[in-house]
């Protein structure tokens, strides 16, 4: 059963909610974009798993494997497997059919400290199929997943001994538009979510989307809107059916910090929006612990970086508070240049901010929201060139271990460029 070994996501909870002041920090790998964008999803092939390419049969005079672009489930599978196997990340969310094929079906999560996850509602506004409009309507509940096939993968699950072969743990989201209509059908759909997933014993976290129409709220007040629904929609609700953690947009410091003084038992944590570059998703992650965040959710962030794993070893150091952003991205770009991959972006336009759409259409009609507070890379830390890691010019314990105690900012950077570059390289 899944819950065989214990599950570092349990560890962290329990411990962010012993004390307040605890740096745990849970982060989740979102591979469930199936459910949002279709073939598009597995995102583009110009990163694999270490097992590399699998076959693909195309007729010649009709597609070519260039031309298609993107990985194809096989190989998007490879890249869960391995992301799992270098045990980082607290979570894995997956749609219903792919929490199957590995949970289920495979027990990949058996001997594991992550914990598997699935998308319990697919709400209209991440219905991103090419050509298609849905995502600019007003937002309407709807799921295609249960709550029975994600535990189990059948229509009936057997509960009477506490586990379960597929994931027990969902993403519900709801989107808010300052409709009253639409609103009520939301947060109704909300309720008879909340009270099935107490009488099957599962577990879920709340997603609350911006809202994807015009909602008549100023962009700088969208926090303030959805901190007071968050807390209004919730006060109604009893211990047995909350939310083991939330995940919202990162509407800078005040809100953020608004909302977690609120209840220190209402854990908090942002989802990660756009791609934009890799110093807007290590400021971002950063800079939401700073204020008050203890989880965060990042799909295309991870899913389009160059590479994931060294990607995802970067997001873990800076909660670790072992690297900061703009070391981080200098590190990282180290790693893409001694593994001989190409950056999408060179080192200085990397290490700068921009303003990512909150999301999932993305299209010129979505609703942007850009992280206030948030500012670019100070300007000494931009021109300062990238510290040796050519050798260990660093102190060091008696054993010979770093002494991380004594390090300078440089040269932390330096050590784990080194260790990185033997890791990956």
């Amino acid at each position: 059963m899944v819950n065989l070994m214990l599950k570092s996501l349990d560890q962290k909870l329990k411990a962010i909610r012993a004390n307040s002041a605890s740096r745990e920090f849970i982060i989740a790998d979102a591979k469930d974009a199936d459910m949002a964008y279709g073939i598009q999803a597995t995102g583009p092939r110009h990163y694999l798993s270490a097992k590399g390419a699998h076959p693909a049969r195309f007729s010649p005079e009709i597609w070519t494997r260039e031309e298609y672009g993107h990985r194809n489930l096989p190989e998007f599978l490879d890249i869960i497997r391995e992301v799992t196997k270098q045990g980082l990340v607290d979570i894995m969310l997956m749609s219903a059919s792919v929490n199957e094929r590995l949970t289920i079906q495979e027990g990949l999560f058996k001997e594991s400290r992550i914990t598997p996850a699935s998308r319990a509602n697919d709400t209209t506004d991440i219905w991103v199929v090419r050509n298609g409009a849905y995502a600019q309507a007003p937002s309407q509940p709807f799921r295609s997943a249960t709550i029975d096939h994600i535990q189990c993968g059948k229509i009936e699950c057997d509960r009477s001994g506490g586990e379960f072969p597929g994931a027990n743990l969902g993403l519900y989201s709801m989107t808010l538009t300052n409709r009253i209509e639409e609103d009520k059908a939301t947060l109704r759909a909300f309720k008879e979510f909340r009270e099935e997933a107490e009488r099957k014993k599962f577990r879920y976290f709340l997603e609350v989307f911006d809202p994807n129409v015009p909602s008549g709220i100023p962009d700088e007040k969208l926090g303030e809107f959805i901190n007071d629904h968050i807390i209004r929609s919730l006060a109604g609700v009893t211990e047995a059916g909350r939310p083991l953690f939330l995940k919202i947009v990162y509407h800078g410091p005040r809100f953020m910090e608004e909302l977690a003084q609120y209840d220190p038992n209402l854990v908090v944590g942002i989802l990660g929006g756009g791609a934009g570059t890799t110093y807007d998703a290590f400021k971002l992650i950063h800079d939401a612990q700073k204020y008050g965040a203890r989880v965060a959710l990042f799909g295309r962030k991870i899913n389009g970086a160059e590479h994931q794993l060294g990607f995802i070893e970067m997001l873990r150091l800076i909660t670790e508070g072992r690297i900061t952003p703009e070391e981080a991205v200098r590190a990282y770009h180290d790693l893409l240049g001694k593994m001989g991959i190409a950056p999408k972006l060179p080192l200085e336009k990397d290490l700068e901010t921009t303003d990512a759409t909150m999301s999932y259409s993305g299209g010129s009609d979505a609703v942007r929201v850009t992280s206030a507070g948030r500012k670019p890379a100070p300007a000494a830390t931009r021109g300062a060139k990238p510290a040796a890691a050519a050798k260990a010019d660093w102190p060091t314990l008696s054993n010979s271990a770093p002494d991380f105690a004594k390090m300078t900012a440089a040269q932390r950077a330096a050590y784990h460029r080194l260790r990185l570059a033997k890791k990956y390289g």
